[in-house]
């Protein structure tokens, strides 16, 4: 990346830990300080806010144009309801390329019967113009995990994968850093019937050395159909991010605001996720 580098430098540091009932988030917290002990005396990079030093790779759940640099390699743990967990290793292999493989499940937490996915997730992304003063970072990429629960009768996640996408990304500098993003993408998982192109938009903001705020909004087009489960709202997403330094992030997620499936029952759905990201 050029030095106007792209949308908001922060280590994107690894694992999506998204947790739905309070007493299993309680329970996380002294796993997550522990992992931050662990990791201290490791070279890794600044993850959110004003001292970010890594490119975001995602924002909650929608992608953007950054990557991980060559050599550095991301580990990603999210947690989600239903005692949900999904694992994420990438890597960045060139300059403008990184890939990766995940793979999740429900009932990895709790007592209830684990049940995981049929087949791992596989994603790459190319940058195909780094940023530059007048005009964003551009990427193109494939990305067949989804979020949440596998749905075996319609052969689709909860929320449905990007598939192929592409997306551009413009940092600036603003009391901060100011990221938007936005792209449009093609999902492979059409057993619903809905076979549409979607669109996605998003921002990050920093407040701090060590803290940034998220906002995303997915239209929905491709889960609108007669039997997709959402209702035409769209996905409003909003999340928090906490760098403790040493290449650790934590995030703090809510999700589908505006309840566009009929499963939300509160305000959205409460997830946590945790990062990590490290150079070799």
């Amino acid at each position: 990346m050029t030095e106007h580098r792209l949308a908001v430098q922060r280590s994107h540091t690894v694992a999506s830990i998204m947790v739905p009932a309070r007493p299993i988030m309680v329970r996380l917290l002294p796993a997550i300080m522990l992992v931050v002990l662990m990791t201290s005396m490791i070279q890794a990079q600044t993850t959110a806010g004003d001292a970010s030093t890594v490119e975001p790779r995602q924002l909650i759940d929608i992608p953007t144009a950054g990557l991980l640099s060559r050599g550095a390699f991301a580990l990603d743990a999210d947690f989600f309801q239903n005692g949900g967990l999904g694992i994420a290793v990438s890597a960045g292999a060139l300059d403008r390329l990184s890939f990766g493989i995940s793979y999740s499940g429900i009932g990895i937490i709790g007592n209830s019967s684990v049940t995981m996915q049929k087949l791992p997730g596989v994603n790459i992304k190319f940058r195909l113009f780094d940023e530059s003063m007048a005009f964003p970072a551009i990427a193109i990429g494939f990305d067949s995990q989804g979020k949440e629960a596998y749905i075996d009768s319609t052969e689709r996640f909860t929320i449905k994968s990007r598939g192929v996408y592409a997306v551009a990304s413009k940092n600036y500098a603003m009391l901060g850093n100011f990221s938007v993003h936005g792209g449009v993408n093609l999902s492979m998982e059409r057993g619903d019937g809905d076979k549409d192109m979607d669109i996605f938009l998003g921002v990050e903001k920093s407040f701090g050395t060590n803290i940034s705020l998220l906002g995303e909004y997915d239209f929905g087009f491709n889960d609108n159909g007669p039997r997709s489960l959402g209702q035409g709202k769209g996905y409003l997403n909003l999340g928090v991010r906490w760098s403790f330094g040493n290449g650790v992030t934590v995030g703090f997620d809510m999700k589908d605001v505006l309840k566009n499936q009929e499963n939300i029952v509160t305000i959205g759905n409460r997830t946590m996720k945790v990062e990590f990201v490290k150079s070799l």
